[in-house]
C-alpha cells in the first residue's frame, strides 16, 4: 500500500462502501463520494482498486473523478476553505481576503495545502450567495461580507480548537 494514506485506512474501508452500494457501476459517484470523504481524496491505488472491482476501465473511472470538480486527486487538509472570487465577490474585496489568507497559511495559487495537512485553501468562481459577498466557506460553513481580519481571526479559533483537541 503507498505511502499516500495512513495504515489506519485499507482496502477493506473501500469493499465496505463498495459493498453498501451494491457493487454498481451505475453508482459510481456516491461511491466516489464516501471515498472521497473517508480519504479526504481519491488515491490513485483506490481508483484502479475501485475500478477493478466494478469492471470498468480505470481511464472511466479517472474521467468521471476529473470532470467534477467536488473530486480531489490529490491530498486535502483537515480543513477546507473556499473563497469565492466571482464578480460580485471580487468588487467587493475578496482579493485582500485571498491574499490574507494565503499569507497566513504559506500558500499561493499553486499551492494550496499546508504541509502539515491542516488546511486547504481554494478560490472557486461562485458560490451562489452574492448578496453576502465576499464570502467565505469553511468547513461547510459559509461566513458571508468577510473581511481580511476575519478570516484570520476564523484561522486564530481553528488552530485554537485543535491546540485544545491535541
Amino acid at each position: 500500500m503507498s505511502s499516500d494514506y495512513s495504515a489506519a485506512h485499507s482496502f477493506n474501508k473501500v469493499m465496505e462502501i463498495l459493498d453498501r452500494f451494491d457493487r454498481s457501476e451505475t453508482k459510481i459517484i456516491p461511491i466516489l463520494q464516501a471515498v472521497q470523504e473517508e480519504y479526504r481524496y481519491l488515491p490513485q491505488e483506490v481508483l484502479t482498486f475501485i475500478a477493478t472491482s466494478l469492471g470498468v476501465s480505470p481511464a472511466r473511472l479517472y474521467g468521471v473523478a476529473t470532470f467534477y470538480s467536488h473530486f480531489s486527486l490529490e491530498p486535502k487538509g483537515k480543513h477546507i476553505l473556499k473563497m469565492c472570487d466571482g464578480t460580485a465577490c471580487h468588487v467587493r474585496g475578496s482579493s485582500a481576503v485571498i491574499d490574507a489568507i494565503r499569507e497566513r497559511l504559506h500558500l499561493t495559487a499553486k499551492k494550496i495545502t499546508t504541509d502539515d495537512m491542516m488546511y486547504t485553501f481554494e478560490t472557486v468562481s461562485c458560490l451562489g450567495a452574492c448578496g453576502l459577498a465576499p464570502v467565505l466557506v469553511v468547513d461547510d460553513e459559509v461566513y458571508g461580507q468577510v473581511k481580511p481580519e476575519q478570516a484570520l481571526a476564523i484561522i486564530d479559533k481553528i488552530d485554537a480548537e485543535e491546540k485544545g483537541n491535541a
